[in-house]
């Protein structure tokens, strides 16, 4: 049954597992109060999203294997979603490969579609595609610009039905008549692109997928950068360009970063009645425990006995619209409402 939602979040993590399609880990650069906003539409095999966030972020994704997703910019304008150290810009798709793990860099309001591999190749075959829409790897694409507008027009006109429409879906055939359209314009603007992602940008993806995944089987103690070349077996310049590239930072500030993001996720978890802002900051590699606090406080707007005694920000508000009859606007007279 077609459904929609609109969430709204004042911290990231109750915000990062409710991005569908990938599993998704969100690490604010910079202070200041965290708000993000996500509305999410199930049509019978499409989901849409579109979110925004206030502050920039890197967002490291691992690709649903089951799911096959893009992702565009809502406006380019007023938000940026870097890849590889290439800004996107509202004419363009990052394509997600299936189970592919990359890092990215966020500000503002950006969209995403999916479908299932069978639900693709289906639809790749209705439209005569002979090979995959999508590849495996992570590419950068530049659709045609009429082909790309029709995506963005059809994907805005569903989010605002879902945010504003009072009442529930009543014709499935709108529905279906809109999915069709839908996946033939997410389709198009694929197969139809040359991908932009060349040998230096693919090694680097690689190098910096290492990174994670040491970084990931190493939780719960601090790196640091001498060990981390030695065990990806790059140099210490090489990194520093790959993270620049792609998180718009040097590897110290990233890993001092996923430190502070993994000490507050413990400050929070943790039973105030026995664990202590010490034994937290101490396990997760800071010593110099004024400083700290003084870090903390300056990145997350609270201090971390706040935290530990239970952070009044981490709360997702959720507002559920249903999809509305006004989305037959869309399709009633398609010729005049998409380009």
């Amino acid at each position: 049954m077609p459904s929609s939602r609109v969430l709204f979040f004042a911290d990231p993590r109750p915000y990062q597992p409710t991005v569908r399609a990938a599993e998704v880990e969100v690490f604010i650069t910079t202070k200041g109060g965290f708000r993000a906003e996500l509305t999410q539409i199930n049509l019978h095999r499409l989901w849409m999203q579109r979110g925004w966030e206030t502050l920039p972020s890197v967002f490291h994704c691992a690709t649903s294997v089951t799911r096959s997703p893009i992702v565009f910019l809502e406006d380019g304008k007023r938000g940026t979603r870097d890849k590889s150290g290439r800004q996107l810009s509202s004419g363009a798709i990052i394509i997600d490969g299936v189970d592919a793990t990359h890092d990215h860099r966020s500000f503002g309001p950006w969209a995403s579609m999916s479908l299932t591999r069978e639900d693709l190749a289906e639809a790749g075959n209705v439209l005569n595609v002979r090979e995959s829409p999508l590849p495996a790897a992570i590419h950068l694409i530049r659709p045609e610009p009429a082909l790309m507008a029709r995506l963005l027009l059809l994907h805005e006109r569903a989010a605002r039905c879902a945010e504003t429409a009072p009442n529930a879906l009543a014709q499935p055939e709108v529905v279906k008549s809109l999915e069709r359209a839908l996946i033939d314009a997410m389709i198009a603007c694929v197969a139809r692109s040359g991908l932009e992602m060349g040998t230096a940008a693919r090694r680097h993806a690689e190098i910096l997928a290492r990174l994670e995944d040491l970084l990931a089987a190493n939780r719960d103690r601090p790196l640091y950068l001498a060990e981390i070349c030695a065990t990806t077996g790059v140099s210490e310049r090489t990194l520093r360009v790959c993270c620049h590239e792609h998180l718009g930072m040097g590897p110290v500030r990233y890993l001092w970063l996923r430190r502070m993001h993994l000490a507050r996720a413990a400050l929070i978890r943790a039973d105030p009645a026995s664990a202590t802002v010490t034994s937290i900051a101490t396990d997760h590699g800071f010593w110099e425990l004024g400083r700290f606090s003084v870090e903390y406080r300056t990145l997350f707007g609270e201090s971390p006995s706040v935290s530990l005694r239970g952070s009044p920000h981490d709360r997702c508000v959720t507002t559920k619209h249903p999809l509305a009859s006004q989305m037959s606007n869309l399709q009633s007279a398609p010729e005049r409402a998409c380009p």
